[in-house]
């Protein structure tokens, strides 16, 4: 089987291999918003993102609602592939049904943090984002949101990729946000923020409770999350990667709802 995922469900690309997987005979699955799209109505079975209409070029509240339908997708697997317990299903739904009061909560308590550290942030012309396990899509996303609508050049990185490249990068000159939820990943993750720290580079830690106590690294700025279970911490921490880039586009007076060069849907190749 194959699974495709396009908010408009038109994209060129995306459909193209679609068909290609469905003359070899695979079963397609579509993740998409519009129920009526070509991707929609190609695929053998369509889960909806139920986002609403996305007024705005650059990808948000889709991105977030995509994460929760993978998420949805991946316990409903494990339960049918007996990978996931009962129990465990029970728990990791109660998870998605709480996150968004988690995520309203999150929304208020960062807002003034985030405008204050855009405003830092809009005078810089380069900026990297570094991620380990499900933090480095996260990073990549806040990148490309960043490039998007604020127009500084970002790029996403593993965290485990740092040295195989992007540190030659880094003074002063270069912020690093770095994404890191107190997971397996994170003492990996603080090494990387000491390469980076060692090196003049001024960072934005984007972190949990946990994680905040955990590290003592001097930073340019935290910004703290709650505690949260790891079926719901890509959620929410897309929250402030995607506030950032709104803010520092705002900032520096570009048109966040239609960016310069962009479409909502690519339908040429």
């Amino acid at each position: 089987a194959a699974l495709f995922i396009s908010q408009s469900g038109e994209t060129a690309d995306t459909l193209a291999s679609l068909r290609y997987c469905k003359e070899q005979g695979l079963k397609i699955g579509a993740i998409v918003n519009v129920r009526e799209s070509t991707i929609a109505r190609e695929s053998d079975a369509v889960f909806p993102i139920l986002a609403g209409p996305e007024i705005g070029v650059a990808s948000t509240k889709a991105f977030t609602c995509q994460l929760a339908v993978l998420a949805a997708l991946s316990i409903g697997a494990g339960r049918v592939r007996g990978t996931v317990t009962e129990s465990d299903e029970k728990a990791m739904v109660k998870h998605l049904a709480e996150m968004p009061r988690i995520m309203s909560r999150v929304l208020n308590d960062i807002q003034p943090q985030i405008e204050a550290l855009s405003r830092e942030l809009s005078r810089f012309k380069d900026v990297l984002y570094l991620g380990r396990g499900t933090s480095y899509p996260l990073a990549l996303e806040g990148a490309l949101k960043l490039k998007e609508i604020s127009y500084i050049h970002a790029e996403g990185y593993a965290a485990g990729e740092l040295k195989h490249g992007p540190i030659a990068l880094i003074d002063e000159h270069m912020p690093v946000i770095v994404i890191a939820p107190h997971d397996r990943f994170f003492e990996k993750t603080v090494s990387n923020m000491q390469e980076v720290a060692a090196r003049g580079g001024k960072i934005i830690f984007i972190t949990d409770e946990k994680g905040a106590a955990a590290s003592k690294l001097p930073t340019m700025a935290t910004i703290v999350l709650p505690n949260v279970d790891e079926i719901i911490s890509p959620m929410i921490f897309s929250l402030p990667i995607q506030l950032l880039a709104y803010h520092a586009a705002a900032i520096l007076g570009a048109d966040v709802d239609q960016p310069r060069n962009l479409a909502k849907s690519v339908t040429v190749e």
